[in-house]
C-alpha cells in the first residue's frame, strides 16, 4: 500500500507542478499578486496530494505568527516547504543558491521572491542576502529560514549555520522557532513515505537584539524541541 501510494502522489503531483510553474512564469508579467495566488494554488494542491493520495495530514501547534517574523524552522522534508508556505501566507525563504538554477522552477521561485543564499560567495552574497530579505519584509512578509542548513534525519541535532545569526542581527525582527517532524513519515532521500500525522509547532516567539550565542542557543533548543520528546536515537 505504500508503494501503491507514494507511486500515486509522484504520478500526480510532479506532473501538475510542471502545469504550475508554467502558469506561474505566464502570471509573472501581470504583477507579484497574480504570481503568488498560483503558488498558494500549488501549495494548496500538495495539501490535497499529501492528505488524500499519501494519507499525511498537519496537526499545527502554538500560535501562527500574522505579524512579519523571522520563522526559523527544522527542515526533515520537503513537506514542511510548502506547508509553511501555506501556514504563514507566502513568506520569502532562505534557499540554497543552486536550487535557483533549476530550469523553469528556479526563475519562478525567484520571481516568489526567495532570497538565494551562496555559502561561498563571501560579503558580496550576504549583502546580497540581507537586502533581499529586507525588501520582502517591506512586502509585509514573514521570512523563512531553516537554520540547520540543510534537511536532517529524525535524531539529527546539528548546529546552526552562521547565515542565521546574521539575518537575526540585520532584521531586528523577533524570531518565532518552529519543531516538526516530518521525517518520520516523509523520509529524506527516499521514495516510499508512510501515512500519518505531520505535528508543527511554533514555539514561543524570542525577541530581537540578544546576544548571537544566547538567540543561537534559543532556537536550536526550541526547533529540536519535538526531537528531545521523542527521544530521537539517531542524536549527532
Amino acid at each position: 500500500m505504500r508503494l501503491v501510494r507514494s507511486l500515486s502522489f509522484f504520478l500526480v503531483f510532479y506532473p501538475v507542478t510542471v502545469l504550475a510553474v508554467t502558469a506561474a512564469l505566464v502570471a509573472a508579467p501581470f504583477g507579484h499578486g497574480p504570481f503568488v495566488a498560483v503558488a498558494l494554488a500549488w501549495a494548496r494542491f500538495h495539501r490535497w496530494c499529501a492528505a488524500h493520495l499519501l494519507g499525511i495530514r498537519t496537526r499545527v501547534e502554538g500560535t501562527v505568527p500574522t505579524r512579519p517574523s523571522l520563522v526559523a524552522a527544522k527542515h526533515q522534508s520537503m513537506f514542511e516547504t510548502l506547508e509553511l508556505v501555506l501556514l504563514l501566507g507566502a513568506p520569502a525563504a532562505v534557499m540554497k543558491r543552486e536550487l535557483g538554477a533549476i530550469p523553469g522552477w528556479g526563475l519562478a521561485a525567484r520571481r516568489y521572491g526567495v532570497i538565494p543564499v551562496d555559502r561561498k560567495g563571501g560579503a558580496a552574497a550576504l549583502r546580497r542576502m540581507m537586502a533581499a530579505a529586507r525588501a520582502a519584509v517591506a512586502q509585509g512578509r514573514s521570512i523563512v529560514i531553516f537554520p540547520e542548513g540543510t534537511r536532517v534525519r529524525p535524531g539529527r541535532r546539528p548546529p546552526l549555520q552562521s547565515g542565521f545569526a546574521g539575518l537575526y542581527r540585520a532584521l531586528g525582527l523577533e524570531v518565532v522557532p518552529v519543531a516538526l517532524d516530518s521525517g518520520q513519515l516523509w523520509p529524506r532521500g527516499r521514495f516510499l513515505k508512510r501515512p500519518g500525522i505531520v505535528t508543527i509547532r511554533f514555539g514561543d516567539p524570542i525577541p530581537p537584539g540578544l546576544p548571537r550565542a544566547e538567540i543561537e542557543a534559543r532556537v536550536h533548543a526550541a526547533i529540536n524541541a519535538l526531537e528531545a520528546e521523542q527521544g530521537g536515537s539517531d542524536r549527532s
